[in-house]
């Protein structure tokens, strides 16, 4: 999608269920306020209260049976101090035949007993979600990073209040730190292969503590000195440390994975190998594979022909808010037959009227 078609606010329905489903730290009330009231989710078109998100989960990709099925509707108190409410929230479970079960249907009698209740969901509340707890974890596990190296580099200038789950990489040094030091090094050797490839002169990276106990990533670069020369982390260009946050992120973790517009600062022909990076990166995993969105307007990422037609998703701006269409069948037959989707769905993304800028100032 282009600029402003909804990209973030598409992401950010992930992240919201995660901050909802999180026992600690988490919770409807927090998931809302930090997005400023509902009214800042409710989409601007909407014409009714309710902001309905309603997702089917199955166990892997192209599995046309979903496992589970949840569903949450909420709304603000008619009164008092208008604190977001649960209008409806349901789970249901699938059987290996598709048959549907339900495990939860609320408002249910002891809500309409006690309102107090629908100020949180049962997703968020380990005494109410035991049939369903498989789901809540789920949901809670979803990482999202969009990496602003600015935050890093300047960390100790900047200050200020670090964001809950990190999403702009404030302690993305803290993360490697708290990280195993056997599993850490690991990763780094993975990083470091990859880095050499991508970054000219580029020869070692290492994890260290100052004098201070401060952690920091120093690398090592080719130089007309035997032992070359090493740099910090806030000497690192923008694009050096998105690359080592995008590694570092592919081989963290097993639950969903939100990129938001990864080929920032980066090369174009370094971009042009995500597709296949992420698809060797997750077929080396011994853990199940792990679901990754990225949302995107950049030609050089989607140019893989082996990118498949059936996971792209186009965000178009229409009167009623924003459209989102999965190719056409005219689109996958040129997909299949060798073009790839740079060619056949964003141009359609571009702005109509972009050609008019400079015609305009």
């Amino acid at each position: 999608g282009a600029n402003a078609a909804g990209k973030s606010n598409f992401l950010d329905v992930f992240r919201f269920l995660r901050d909802i489903a999180k026992p600690e730290g988490g919770g409807l009330q927090k998931a809302v306020s930090d997005r400023g009231g509902l009214s800042k989710i409710r989409c601007l078109h909407a014409r009714r209260g309710e902001v309905v998100i309603e997702i089917e989960i199955s166990e892997k990709s192209g599995d046309g049976n979903p496992s589970w099925k949840y569903i949450i509707s909420l709304k603000n108190e008619g009164s008092g101090h208008q604190r977001p409410v649960v209008a409806r929230e349901e789970v249901y479970r699938y059987d290996d035949d598709g048959q549907k079960t339900c495990l939860l249907k609320r408002p249910l009698t002891v809500d309409e007993n006690d309102p107090e209740r629908l100020t949180q969901t049962a997703m968020e509340q380990i005494q109410s979600n035991k049939e369903f707890r498989a789901l809540a974890e789920l949901m809670s596990g979803t990482t999202y990073l969009h990496l602003v190296p600015q935050l890093i580099k300047f960390g100790n200038l900047i200050g200020g209040n670090q964001l809950e789950s990190d999403p702009f990489g404030q302690a993305f040094m803290e993360r490697i730190s708290n990280t195993p030091e056997k599993t850490r090094s690991s990763r780094l050797k993975r990083i470091q292969k990859a880095l050499s490839s991508a970054i000219p002169q580029f020869e070692e990276i290492r994890f260290e503590n100052d004098k201070m106990g401060r952690p920091h990533l120093e690398a090592k670069y080719t130089h007309y000195r035997p032992n070359g020369s090493w740099q910090k982390e806030d000497q690192f260009s923008d694009g050096t440390l998105r690359l080592v946050a995008l590694f570092w992120l592919l081989l963290d973790g097993d639950n969903m994975l939100l990129l938001e517009e990864p080929e920032m600062s980066l090369d174009e022909e370094i971009v042009r190998q995500f597709p296949k990076m992420i698809e060797k990166l997750e077929k080396s995993r011994k853990k199940a594979r792990r679901q990754i969105i990225i949302s995107t307007h950049s030609a050089a990422l989607l140019s893989d022909p082996a990118i498949d037609a059936r996971f792209v998703l186009r965000l178009t701006p229409a009167n009623e808010g924003t459209e989102i269409q999965a190719p056409s069948p005219e689109e996958k037959d040129m997909i299949k037959s060798g073009f790839s989707v740079a060619e056949t769905i964003l141009p359609k993304a571009h702005p109509l009227k972009a050609a008019q800028m400079e015609l305009s100032i």
